[in-house]
Parts: C-alpha cells; sequence; structure tokens
C-alpha cells in the first residue's frame, strides 16, 4: 500500500511531477483541488467565496481525509494544505510526505506565466506577486519542512526534466514503491 504527499507552494510542480511520477510507478494520482471540485461541483475559487477561507480549509481538510485512505495513490495537496488544522500530521501518519522545494524566483517565473489561470493571482502585479510568493513561503516553510522529504523542484519545465525528476524522486522514494 503507497501513499505519497507532494507538498508546497502553488507552481512548484506538485501537479506535473505528481502526475508523471504516478504514471511511471503505476499509481493512482489525484490532484486535492480537482478532487474537491468534482466532489462539490465548484471551482475551488468558487468555495472559497461561498465558504471563506475557514470554510474552504474544512472541506479541505475533510477532502484529505478521504484520500488520504485510498491506496497506491500519489496526491498533489493545495499549497495551504499542510499549514491548516492537523493535515500535515495527518498526511504523515497515512502516507509519505514530500515537500516540492523551489526557490522564489523560479516560482515567480512560472506563477507569472500562469497567474490569468490563477484567480488570486490574477489581478497581482509583478512586484506584488514577487512579494506575496516571499511572504507566504516565509510563514508556510514551517509547516513544508515537516515533510519526511525534501525535493528540489526546479527543473520540471519541459518533458526531459519532469523525466529526471521522476526519478530522481524514485531513488528518494525507493524504499516506498
Amino acid at each position: 500500500m503507497i501513499r505519497i504527499f507532494l507538498t508546497g507552494y502553488m507552481g512548484a510542480g506538485k501537479t506535473a511531477l505528481g502526475r508523471a511520477y504516478s504514471e511511471a510507478m503505476n499509481l493512482q494520482f489525484i490532484d486535492l483541488d480537482w478532487y474537491i471540485e468534482q466532489r462539490y461541483h465548484k471551482t475551488v475559487s468558487d468555495l472559497f467565496g461561498e465558504y471563506g477561507e475557514k470554510g474552504f480549509r474544512e472541506i479541505e481538510q475533510k477532502m484529505l481525509h478521504e484520500v488520504g485512505e485510498f491506496e497506491d495513490v500519489v496526491v498533489a495537496t493545495g499549497g495551504g494544505t499542510p499549514c491548516f488544522f492537523d493535515n500535515m500530521d495527518y498526511m504523515r501518519k497515512a502516507g509519505t510526505t514530500v515537500f516540492l522545494d523551489v526557490c522564489p524566483q523560479v516560482l515567480f517565473r512560472r506563477l507569472r506565466i500562469a497567474k490569468a489561470k490563477r484567480p488570486l493571482l490574477a489581478e497581482k502585479t509583478d512586484d506584488d506577486l514577487k512579494q506575496t510568493i516571499v511572504s507566504a513561503l516565509e510563514k508556510r516553510l514551517p509547516y513544508y519542512l515537516k515533510a519526511e522529504y525534501v525535493f528540489n523542484a526546479e527543473c520540471l519545465e519541459n518533458r526531459e526534466q519532469i523525466e529526471e525528476a521522476v526519478k530522481k524522486m524514485n531513488a528518494l522514494l525507493i524504499k516506498q514503491v
């Protein structure tokens, strides 16, 4: 029975690496945000708007516990998931936790390109985006660092880099898979 939880800030590559890793290892892949959207038939943004952050985080915790019962799965968590309730402790007990570590400059480059698809970032200027990333990482890093493994995910820009990262992550987690 394998459960791997990928954590890290938005843009760290949890979905890209998680999907590639799960395919290579013949595991199920779940993006927690997408799972929530499917179960509630609403976008994460809509859920935030309807229930506020507190309500959304309660939904997120409930869905984390649901997917945490699945077997042979890789779960890409939301960027804030480990930072609320006992979520990181729960993930550590339920499976293997991996923090995808990416420096603020790389996150900025990735998120700047994708910010139109991310409602919380869409209206931010470059300076605001940089400050948001640095500030959020400062607050979240203590939670992220509770993961069993820290994995450098700065090189996930193309298929070759992702394939290489899958090999490196497999070498790191070999005893788990």
